[in-house]
């Protein structure tokens, strides 16, 4: 297994540039998408209805070892940190991967790492090695700072019955982290059944999970629970803005090389001055994004007391970013981006639904106004 520790930065500012650690674990991620994750090998697993690949998640979380980023080494993981994680996320956000990384090796682990060791440790280390997949059973549009959504009902003894809505990868999970009230639990995906959703995002299919007195093994007490999904929440919004930055980055590099080799008038599309200025404007909201998604990374990975507006800011500017880069793409490639066999319509649908994926802007905008105490609109 590959391990990537995690660079030691001053306490005092942030780091915006990438680090030769960085950089050594963006390669490697990058070639392997560019074997295994191509946009004919998205597309005809996406026909089958499937897309989640085991065989990627092995590879990805087990041999280059990025599940474990964001646990330490005493208990099993890389002992790496937020940093590492977010540039894991841009590569998976440039080729919309259908890898359950967000939910499972930053939302779950860190509900995890909250929890109770001596309860947790166990499970920790298998998501850590890359050996299973978990997911917390919790809305994938559920934001940080919103109200938690009314848990299920334990019967006594862990046996738990109710409903989660709009779990994402739940389909891919083999453990589910349940909220109940009487504290959170692990659930084996084999005790609950899933009613699939039509998806917008057909990389990452959401499904209701169903508990019927399914049972569970306790990992924390109703408090302890409540306070990671919490602290989750907030490191999942920081780290998805990495995502959106690799989606509106690929965007833009796909459609300035197309306008490059694409003619009209004898002359290459991108030579006219029009669409010069749409691209540059793009360019400089990509790159604000990414000294934005960088800022977020770096909060958490510091434990910043600032991380919590640094991520609002974050997400707040990132997700309008990725999707404006996406209708761009759809719109300038032509006729061709709005064909099924080019991928463009793929990155619009992934920053449309990570547009509403843990917080939208507007709920940024207004937390963005209460940490500052600025009157918002």
């Amino acid at each position: 297994m590959t391990t990537f520790p995690m660079t030691p930065f001053p306490a005092a500012g942030l780091d915006l540039l990438y680090s030769d650690t960085e950089d050594a674990l963006r390669a490697a991620v990058r070639a392997l998408i560019a074997d295994r994750c191509t946009p004919a090998d998205l597309l005809a697993r996406i026909e089958t209805g499937r897309p989640h690949d085991p065989a990627l998640w092995h590879t990805l979380a087990a041999e280059i070892g990025t599940a474990g980023l964001l646990v330490p080494e005493k208990l099993g993981g890389q002992g790496a940190g937020h940093r590492e994680a977010a540039v894991v996320l841009e590569e998976l956000g440039r080729a919309v991967a259908p890898a359950p990384y967000l939910t499972s090796a930053v939302l779950a682990t860190e509900v995890l790492l909250g929890c109770d060791p001596a309860e947790a440790l166990p499970l920790l280390r298998e998501l850590a090695a890359g050996r299973r997949v978990c997911v917390p059973a919790l809305p994938l549009t559920l934001a940080p700072g919103a109200p938690l959504p009314a848990p299920v009902r334990d019967a006594g003894g862990g046996i738990l019955t109710g409903r989660a809505t709009t779990v994402a990868d739940a389909a891919a999970a083999d453990v589910l982290l349940v909220l109940a009230d009487t504290g959170l639990y692990a659930v084996e995906a084999a005790a609950v059944s899933l009613e699939l959703q039509v998806p917008l995002d057909l990389t990452r299919p959401p499904a209701h999970v169903v508990l019927d007195r399914a049972p569970g093994t306790r990992l924390a007490d109703p408090g302890t629970a409540r306070a990671a999904v919490a602290g989750a929440l907030l490191s999942g919004a920081g780290l998805l803005a990495s995502e959106q930055v690799g989606i509106a980055e690929w965007c833009l590099t796909q459609t300035v090389a197309h306008l490059k080799s694409r003619h009209q008038f004898n002359r290459p599309l991108g030579s006219f001055q029009a669409l010069k200025h749409r691209l540059a404007r793009l360019w400089l909201d990509v790159a604000s994004a990414r000294a934005a998604a960088r800022a977020a990374a770096d909060a958490l990975a510091t434990a910043s007391p600032d991380a919590p507006l640094t991520v609002a800011v974050a997400q707040a500017h990132c997700s309008g970013v990725a999707v404006r880069a996406a209708e761009e793409c759809v719109q300038l490639h032509g006729g061709i981006g709005m064909t099924w066999e080019h991928p463009a319509h793929l990155y619009l649908k992934r920053a449309k639904a990570d547009a509403l994926a843990l917080g939208t802007a507007g709920h940024h905008h207004g937390l963005v106004a209460d940490f500052t105490e600025l009157p918002a609109p």
